[in-house]
């Protein structure tokens, strides 16, 4: 069979991204699926405020709603009261567009199988997690016709794969995956297929539909609309194909008057939305840039870096170095330079909770093309074993890593690059390990050290609100002729809480006259549950000179509740 290799490859993405759909699920044994929270509620609320509430400006619906389902995170961010009274989505409507289908879906599913037809039911929830995941599925097949046009079988098949297992497309097509990443990755696929469709044969059909999939793309995130230098300067790699691309531009004007026309009605649904609910067709929804102090901790911080957590895209970019010979050169050129300058150019450049730089995502279908090329030419050279041994390695470490982020051993967004390194490969960190969420003290090895227990005790607190209770308080006595750093506080304990969990902490202080040492652990973290006993670990750096320190050991909460802490252990390490 032709093109067997990539067919394959397709096939097995099709098999992961379902299965990661349905592992996180009630299906298997998860929570229910609820993908219309926090940004996904924000896209989302059109349809329900639309056609179940009729009411889009007032919103006297989503209390309610937001009690009986918890989709608005509990900040009410997804709309903002006006002058005139009325609210405004400060999410665009695009995403509502493409979800409609699958909102009149379920709203049928829901009537015929005992479920409140309310938008927020069951069957809303698994058709829409579904539903975007096949719109995926359809575009990756896509993604994939167009690779097999200027690539061989063998590169089109480790690109598919690298694509959508090595990075964090997974995470925002199968779990996550009713926020706008995954409708816009599918608007990026089908305007690469009618561009190129376009100038392989100038059709009217193609250039309405760029046009239109462009405006469509502008009002689901604004600054999709650089979407647009796509069809613009695809076929100008050369002066020649230049000249001949603009005189069939000129040839076929009656085309770009069309594709301006299908881009505008694309944006209008949101103008006149606008207009109902604020009484202008322009509505500023709040974002602030940082263009002349682009944030690159987006590509390179250890927070949720972009080459860090998902380190084959380093190969999206190194491959614009070998698509000069191809008629995409300069499309691809402009608008993922472009595209990464606008993304590390937001203020909020963390982009909320996130695995990797999540606002890429929905640009992989372009970012597929320079890899391509690249592994392409990788493909000629006789070390291309060790390039596709590293590729499997990379989307072994990111599968890994997916479920690390599901449980939140991976944070979401508190990384730093010591406790990535602890956790890194590691299926089962350690107490000590989690705590460097928190703390930067980190002794690797104990062998060498004296060890003097400070404390050893078991106790039961009920602690008052946003106080504190002692739980251990000694005075050291280091040695003033010392020279080197070579003392710590190791602190242990067993802590339940049943109240109030994810306001709680443990505390370590050291004292030296006015100098202080306070490490600050979360006693909520991926390893913890409220309810239970669970065991937490740190380490606390004695500093050099630090004379007759004094240590206190507590624990800090916001709230009432009952604290059962066994087993506090507070050892001296001295070398």
């Amino acid at each position: 069979m032709k093109n067997i290799l990539s067919l394959i490859a397709g096939i097995i993405i099709c098999v992961v991204l379902l299965q990661y759909r349905i592992s996180y699920s009630e299906m298997s044994g998860g929570p229910p699926v609820k993908v219309t929270t926090w940004d996904a509620f924000g896209y989302y609320m059109y349809l329900p405020a639309i056609f179940t509430y009729k009411d889009v400006t007032q919103l006297n619906w989503v209390a309610d709603i937001d009690k009986k389902y918890s989709v608005t995170g509990g900040d009410g961010v997804q709309a903002e009261k006006q002058k005139n009274g009325n609210y405004a989505f400060k999410y665009l409507g695009g995403v509502a567009i493409m979800e409609a289908p699958l909102f009149f879906l379920a709203g049928y599913i829901a009537r015929h199988t005992g479920y409140p037809p309310d938008g927020f039911s069951p069957p809303y929830q698994y058709t829409l997690s579904f539903g975007v995941l096949f719109y995926c599925l359809l575009a990756i097949f896509l993604l994939r016709k167009i690779l097999l046009i200027y690539f061989s079988d063998l590169t089109a098949a480790i690109t598919l794969l690298m694509v959508c297992l090595g990075t964090n497309f997974i995470q925002y097509t199968a779990i996550d995956n009713c926020q706008s990443h995954s409708y816009i990755f599918v608007l990026y696929v089908i305007v690469l297929y009618t561009t190129l469709k376009w100038h392989m044969k100038p059709n009217l059909l193609y250039a309405i539909l760029t046009g239109y999939i462009i405006g469509l793309a502008t009002i689901s995130r604004p600054t999709e609309a650089i979407m647009v230098f796509i069809p613009i300067f695809w076929n100008t790699h050369t002066k020649a194909f230049a000249k001949e691309k603009w005189l069939m531009v000129k040839q076929h004007s009656p085309h770009i008057i069309a594709a301006s026309i299908a881009g505008l009605i694309g944006v209008l649904p949101q103008l006149l939305y606008w207009k109902y609910a604020t009484g202008s067709f322009i509505f500023d929804v709040g974002s602030k840039w940082d263009f002349l102090n682009p944030h690159f901790r987006v590509l390179f911080g250890w927070e949720k870096g972009w080459f860090i957590y998902t380190p084959i895209t380093v190969f999206f970019v190194i491959g614009m170095f070998f698509i000069k010979k191809f008629p995409f050169k300069k499309s691809v050129i402009w608008f993922c330079l472009l595209n990464i300058y606008i993304v590390i150019g937001w203020h909020i450049w963390r982009y909320g909770g996130s695995y990797s730089a999540r606002a890429l995502m929905q640009s992989y279908a372009v970012f597929a093309l320079p890899f391509a090329a690249v592994t392409e030419t990788i493909g000629l050279k006789k070390w291309r074993v060790a390039y596709y041994v590293l590729c499997a390695y990379l989307m072994g470490v990111n599968l890994f890593q997916i479920v690390q982020y599901n449980k939140t051993i991976l944070h979401y967004d508190e990384m730093n690059r010591l406790y990535y390194s602890r956790i890194y490969l590691n299926p089962d960190p350690s107490p000590i390990d989690i705590s460097l969420l928190d703390t930067h003290d980190f002794l690797s090895n104990e062998k060498g050290y004296q060890k003097n227990t400070l404390a050893d005790t078991a106790l039961y607190v009920r602690i008052l609100p946003d106080a504190s209770a002692v739980l251990v308080e000694k005075n050291l006595t280091t040695d003033k002729n010392k020279t080197t750093a070579d003392e710590w506080i190791k602190v242990e304990s067993n802590i339940r809480v049943d109240s109030g969990f994810w306001k709680c902490y443990l505390n370590g202080e050291l004292r030296n006259g006015d100098s202080v040492i306070n490490t600050r652990i979360r006693l909520c973290n991926a390893l913890s549950k409220e309810g239970k006993n669970n065991a937490y670990a740190f380490y606390i750096h004695v500093p050099e000179y630090f004379e007759h320190g004094h240590l206190k050991v507590y624990i800090d909460v916001a709230y009432n509740f009952g604290a059962q802490i066994s087993n506090i252990k507070v050892t001296e390490l001295t070398k």
